[in-house]
Order: structure tokens, then sequence, then C-alpha cells
């Protein structure tokens, strides 16, 4: 029986991607990765919950008002330390975020090594949801009754 798909001269060429072509796609996921991974290492190393590791928000410091990101660098350290539940009373978005990063990443690099683009559809609505939750967490965090979401 003759395999149509063999190499003769009237098949089609289909070009099948080396390893060198996926190493290739892969690169800018694994960088971005390498990067994320250092960040987290050294607020895993060195501890925000003592002063003057890191400046301090100033949004915090003029105001006396947590901003969304109040606490994230607390909830990075207690998330490497694997201690979920400080994670949580540090910055729950931010804990969100984490996990929201580590599913579009996985996402990317799939399709990165299939060789097929990562399309977020980032249309207006869905912006402004994000910054309308953004904005809700962070008045609900400075009210009286959010003091479980105080960092």
């Amino acid at each position: 029986m003759h395999d149509v798909n063999a190499d003769s001269p009237d098949s089609p060429k289909v070009p099948r991607p080396g390893a060198d072509t996926v190493v290739r796609r892969l690169a800018v996921p694994a960088g971005v990765l390498a990067a994320v991974a250092g960040a987290f290492a050294y607020v895993g190393a060195v501890d925000p919950n003592e002063p003057g590791h890191y400046p301090a928000c100033p949004l915090l410091q003029v105001t006396g008002l947590y901003c969304p990101g109040c606490g994230g660098l607390r909830s990075a350290h207690a998330v490497v330390h694997g201690d979920f539940a400080a994670a949580l009373q540090d910055n729950a978005i931010a804990v969100v975020g984490y996990a929201l990063f580590a599913v579009v990443w996985t996402v990317w690099v799939v399709r990165a090594a299939r060789g097929r683009p990562l399309a977020l559809d980032l249309s207006p609505a869905r912006l402004w949801a994000v910054g309308a939750l953004l904005l809700v967490f962070t008045v609900v965090r400075n009210l009286p009754f959010g003091g479980w979401l105080h960092p």
C-alpha cells in the first residue's frame, strides 16, 4: 500500500516544527516566567513584614487609605511560604491575580508550543469590570466593616 503523505515528488510538503522552532516560540513565555519567579523568590527571601526593606505605599502614608495593592508584597511572601490564609488576609485581590496569571501563562505556553498566538479579549466592558472590581475592593477595605480586608 502506498502512503500518500510519503516523500514523493507529487506529495505536498508540510513543514513540521523543529525543536529549535518550538524553543524559539517558548522563549518569551519562559522569560516572563523567569522574571516573575525571580521577583517571587526575592520577595520570599526578603520579608516585607520587616520594616526598611521596601518603600511604604505613598497613598497609605499620605492619606491613611489602603490602595488595591497594599499588602501585595506580604501576600506574595505568604504565597511563597505556602501560607495561603495569610496571603488572602494580606491582599485577596493579589492572590486572585497570581492565580489568574498562572492560568493565562499556562494557556500562553500551550498555544505558543502549538504555534498559535495568545488571544486575550480585553474588550472595554471587561476592562471596566476589572476597574470596578478594584474600586469596590479599595472602597470596602477602607470602610469600618471592611477591616477583614486590611493588610
